[in-house]
């Protein structure tokens, strides 16, 4: 046993617990008014991969999906969260995220820190079948829980149907099914005034 790489990925593991403090602009929809936390989207994300992988149009490895879902949102422990419909945020976003991956992954031993920051960088860059399929998963939790909560977060931030049209578009490509499901609820939402035409 190495004494040292075991204090570091305790010290990791219990700054992961800041994760928890980081609120996205989704409620939860089990608790009314409450915003949802980074910490529960990743695990719900990793949930939903598990649900849908039946549907990828393509083989996929979940395991590897649900490894990069978990590491993706680590960033937001220093960088925060950024609302995804938020165009001027997202402009510095993957600046300040890269800067957080660096100095969180770098907590940890190598080559586990490597291997973390790998992943990370596989998410953000969306080249791999797994990556994609994770990028349309991530999109289509918060999507579900604004379905349900009548709009939620989009009426809040006045959001536009493009806007959640664009943002599900990974979907079409990796889980067809389940966007011939998804694409009809836009309308719908668009209809009942929950995001703007």
């Amino acid at each position: 046993m190495n004494k040292a790489n075991l204090t570091q990925q305790l010290d990791f593991i219990i700054e992961l617990d800041r994760l928890k403090t980081v609120l996205r602009q989704t409620h939860v929809k089990s608790a009314g008014n409450r915003q949802e936390n980074s910490a529960e989207h990743s695990w719900h994300i990793a949930m939903t991969a598990m649900v849908l992988a039946e549907y990828a149009s393509q083989p996929v490895d979940i395991n590897h999906v649900i490894r990069l879902l978990l590491v993706h949102d680590i960033v937001e422990i220093e960088a925060g969260d950024t609302f995804c419909f938020d165009e001027a945020a997202v402009q510095d976003q993957g600046d300040k995220e890269e800067i957080a991956a660096r100095q969180l992954f770098g907590m940890l031993p190598e080559p586990q820190g490597a291997e973390m920051l790998a992943l990370w960088y596989e998410y953000e860059a969306l080249e791999t079948f797994e990556a994609r399929f994770a990028k349309a998963i991530d999109c289509v939790q918060p999507f579900l829980l604004n379905i349900n909560n009548e709009g939620g977060s989009w009426r809040n931030h006045h959001v536009r149907e493009e806007q959640v049209r664009r943002r599900q578009q990974y979907l079409a490509e990796v889980a067809p099914e389940v966007w011939e499901l998804v694409e009809p609820m836009i309308t719908a939402a668009a209809e009942k005034g929950w995001i703007k035409s």
